[in-house]
This record gives C-alpha cells, sequence and structure tokens, in this order.
C-alpha cells in the first residue's frame, strides 16, 4: 500500500518552527546586551553596598586620614576591591557578639604602630577572636596610635608605665624561680620576661571579661585555622575536648620572594611548614636545601605558640607555652591548624631589630642579647656591614628568589601556599576598614594630645587603679602568691619557662631513626 500523502503545509510550519527558535536567543541575547550597555536591568550584587563601607557604619563615607607614615599601608588602593567584606559586621560595642562560645581573647605585648597592628588584629577579629588585651610601649603608647587603639570595640590597652612595673616586681611570677634564668639579661631576655609577667595579668583580665581561651601572640603572628569546620578560631577550639588545658598550634615562617616588601600581611603567601606537619623522612631528607646555609631550618623559632583553656592556677610558661600550678596540663598539638610567622619579612627588619638592642656586635657579646643562632648573626650583620653588603646577606639568607628551587619544595610539601590571610587583609583595606578606624580614633587621640587630659580618661585605657583587684600586688609575699587564688597541690619546682626553641637539626636525624 503506497504511503498516505503528508498534510498540506506541515513543512512550513517545521521550517516556522527553526526559525522562531533560532531568532529567539538571538533576540534575547540582543536585549541583554542593550540593557547591560545602557546600565540598567542587570542586578549587580556588589552594588548593593556603598563603596568602602565599614562594618556597622549606618553612613559611610569617604573619610580623610591625618598625616601618617602608615596611610600608605593602610589605605585602599585605585584597584578593584573585594567586595565580599561589605557584608561583615564588628561588634559596636565591647559586650555584643560575646554570646558565641567558646569566646577567644588574644594577648599581645608590642611596640609597633597601626600599620601593623591594625591589619593582625582586625584579621583575628575576622577569624572570629572576641578579645584583646594590648600591652604597649615605644610607638605603640604614643597619642597617635593608642588613641586610635583605644576606639576599637573588645581591645583594652595597658600602658607599661612605672606602677605597671613595680607592680610586675611584686607578683607571683617574679618571686618563682623558673623564669629567674631570664632576669637581667638585655634585648630577647628581657622581652620574654615582659612577656610573661603581661601574660600574667592577662589571665585574670581575660577572666574578667568572662573568656574562655588565651592565646599570646606577637603582631608578626597570624592564626591558621585549618582543619576546622570553618575559618575560625572560636570554632577550631569549639571542637576540642573538654578535658584538654592547651591546645599547641605549631609555627609556619614566611618564605618571601623579593626584597621589597611593604605590607607582609598582603604580600607573602609562601611558608614553611613546621617539623610537626611534615614527614620525617622528608623534613631530614630537604634539610639541607630548605636551610640554605642559615644556622637552622626555621630563621627563628619553631616550637609554636599555644592556647590555653582559662581555669583556676593558670600561670604563662614563656612566650609559647601555659601551665598550671595545681596539676600537669592535659595539651594537644593541632595538626592542620598553625600560627604562621612573619619574621624578617622586610629588608629594614634587621636594622630596626638592631636599633632596640645595644649588645656589641661580638659572637660573644650577642649571645647574652639574643637566644637564636639567626638573630645573633643578623644583628652582627646589621651593625658592620654596609647597606649592600646587608642586602646582598638578606637576600642570600632570607628571600626566596630561586623559582626551581621553590618550586622542588612546594612538590615535595616543606613550602606551601596559604592565600586566605592575604585575602581577608587585602579585603579589608581595600573595605575602608583602616581608614574608617583611623578617622573613627580621630577624637580619642585628639583628647589625648590635650594637655589637660590623661589616658586615664578611656574606657578601653587599662591602669593601676583600675586593675582588678587581684592583679594589685601588695607588700608581702603572701598576698603575691594569692594572685591567681591557688593552692600548691602540684609540685613544679623543676619545670622551667619554655624559650623560643629552633626545630630540629641533622644532629637529630640519628635519634629519630633510633626510635
Amino acid at each position: 500500500m503506497p504511503p498516505a500523502p503528508a498534510p498540506p503545509g506541515g513543512g512550513a510550519a517545521w521550517r516556522r518552527l527553526l526559525l522562531l527558535l533560532t531568532v529567539l536567543p538571538l533576540t534575547l541575547a540582543a536585549l541583554a546586551f542593550v540593557l547591560q550597555w545602557r546600565g540598567g536591568g542587570v542586578d549587580d550584587p556588589t552594588a548593593r553596598w556603598p563603596p568602602h563601607a565599614f562594618p556597622g557604619m549606618a553612613e559611610p563615607v569617604r573619610l580623610s586620614l591625618p598625616s601618617s607614615d602608615c596611610s600608605d599601608v593602610l589605605a585602599g588602593s585605585s584597584g578593584p576591591s573585594f567586595p565580599y567584606l561589605r557584608g561583615w559586621s564588628f561588634p559596636s560595642d565591647s559586650g555584643a557578639g560575646l554570646g558565641l562560645q567558646p569566646k577567644v581573647c588574644v594577648q599581645t605585648s608590642t611596640s609597633a604602630g597601626l600599620e601593623q597592628i591594625l591589619p593582625w588584629l582586625f584579621y583575628h577579629k575576622v577569624v572570629g577572636v572576641a578579645q584583646f588585651l594590648l600591652f604597649v610601649e615605644g610607638r605603640a603608647a604614643k597619642p597617635n596610635v593608642a588613641g586610635v587603639l583605644e576606639s576599637i570595640p573588645g581591645v583594652k590597652v595597658v600602658y607599661r608605665t612605672k606602677d605597671l612595673e613595680d607592680q610586675q616586681a611584686r607578683s607571683r611570677i617574679w618571686n618563682e624561680t623558673w623564669l629567674s634564668s631570664f632576669f637581667y639579661k638585655p634585648c630577647n631576655y628581657e622581652l620574654f620576661v615582659k612577656q610573661s609577667l603581661n601574660m600574667e595579668m592577662a589571665i585574670v583580665m581575660a577572666r574578667d571579661h568572662g573568656m574562655d581561651w588565651i592565646i599570646h601572640l606577637d603582631t608578626d603572628e597570624l592564626l591558621y585555622p585549618g582543619g576546622a569546620a570553618e575559618y575560625s578560631v572560636r570554632r577550631l577550639l569549639s571542637e576540642v575536648p573538654h578535658d584538654v588545658d592547651m591546645v599547641i598550634f605549631p609555627n609556619y615562617e614566611s618564605s618571601v620572594e623579593c626584597d621589597n616588601i611593604k605590607d607582609p600581611f598582603s604580600e607573602v603567601s609562601m611558608f614553611k611548614k613546621n617539623y610537626d606537619h611534615l614527614p620525617k623522612d622528608t623534613y631530614f631528607g630537604m634539610y639541607k636545601e630548605a636551610t640554605r646555609g642559615n644556622p637552622n631550618y626555621f630563621l627563628t623559632y619553631g616550637n609554636g605558640k599555644s592556647a590555653a583553656r582559662i581555669q583556676d592556677h593558670l600561670r604563662p610558661n614563656g612566650a609559647h607555652r601555659w601551665h598550671n600550678y595545681a596539676k600537669s596540663p592535659n595539651e594537644i598539638k593541632l595538626e592542620e591548624a598553625a600560627v604562621l610567622h612573619y619574621t624578617y619579612t622586610k629588608f629594614s627588619d634587621l636594622t630596626s631589630r638592631r636599633d632596640r638592642c645595644g649588645c656589641k656586635p661580638t659572637k660573644e657579646d650577642v649571645k647574652r642579647c639574643f637566644m637564636l643562632d639567626f638573630d645573633r648573626a643578623a644583628f652582627i650583620i646589621a651593625s658592620t656591614a654596609s647597606e649592600e653588603e646587608m642586602l646582598r646577606w638578606y637576600n642570600e639568607r632570607v628571600v626566596w628568589n630561586d623559582k626551581q628551587m621553590n618550586l622542588k619544595l612546594l612538590r615535595k610539601g616543606v613550602l606551601t601556599r596559604i592565600y586566605t590571610p592575604m585575602a581577608i587583609v587585602q579585603g579589608l583595606r581595600e573595605s575602608g576598614v583602616f581608614t574608617s578606624v583611623i578617622a573613627a580614633g580621630q577624637p580619642a587621640v585628639n583628647e589625648k594630645l590635650l594637655p589637660k587630659k590623661t589616658d586615664a580618661q578611656s574606657q578601653n585605657v587599662t591602669r593601676l587603679g583600675n586593675l582588678p583587684i587581684k592583679l594589685r600586688a601588695s607588700d608581702s609575699k603572701a598576698s603575691a602568691r594569692k594572685i591567681l587564688q591557688a593552692e600548691l597541690v602540684f609540685n613544679d619546682t623543676d619545670v622551667t619557662a619554655v624559650p623560643p626553641m629552633s626545630p630540629p637539626g641533622l644532629d637529630d636525624e640519628h635519634r629519630h631513626h633510633s626510635e
């Protein structure tokens, strides 16, 4: 039977349908192009927030900065901004936002300027730190710096005054033996003692503020909460078992790739991993390549920093660890999280460290001043060499400018790239956070500059008179020993302060293989 004839007009209908399907997408694409070209019809998510908005400000405006040597580093550039921080907000008062658990306090002793302190401080606000206890001296205690710091919610400023020194000289740990071997020595030893005394005071202050954890950091260190369910130190510590008293963060050391770094937190992304985070065969197998003729695997310390759960009888055990008068702390070491140590990241760090220390540039005298070998060598070079010789030495010993070697060590896992802190700090800057904070702090700065005004008028300043009663020292040793209200039931007379220590060297390889 012959096939039935096709209905008349069927081919024409199909052709019209194909034509419609072809023309419709082209028409829609052209319409979208016209609307975008005219600046309408397309919702740009980044346009929902005003440019350079400071979180928490009702009416963000472009604020002018006072003349300052840190304005270039802290101000946003003319380049594209990182818009995702515009929705973040920081508490407008020190009590806000503290319902989140656990509450984390960071304590530091610093003489740095705003160009270093502000990125450090707000980065840690972003990762969940609730309270900051800043023990300031030198440049950090100047009105144009301290006034800004005092105006920031969640920040307490403690000045190093004669009253404070007298008080600490009568404190508990000053009258104990575990720290005494560091007394009456210059430079790094003096700093180490100051840090420990400040940490003792900070424990009580943090407890009075309702904090759960306390961490001592320097302002050239950033906490990296690797391994947490979110990029948050608070979240990281919330997952620590309740019977753990101390958490150790192994440190990674910055590995700069040029000699003209201006802002380390925004420019450095390469770090050398800690011994504790590497297979031992890799560590010792790549030791010579990783050390590059320097005295040790790291330029400076390699024993990390620690967070302590705030509890009865807690005390510092040097700047790197905590201890307890009543028991041996139960501690764990984190397997992914770290402290990022930005050490010798700027060429000027050589001379700035030299200028802070009055030791003679001899191999014997520098041992009185510095605990670590590289610090000693750097001090001698900075004190005896010309600037050209210093720069050459800096490039040979500090700067990682051999790209092939860098790639080899990155593949082996000795070096690693970490970009998140860089992105956060750059985003804070481009969003106008730092410039807004400086501008908002100018009334406090101006008030400090008035001759009849005193620092004690600020609510964020701690002076001897308004310290918690548990921190005020008495003239008797018996009363001084009640500072933390501890009853000695644990014998810790053999415990000594943990100083900054270098990582294991090749001499330790044999011991490693014999274990």
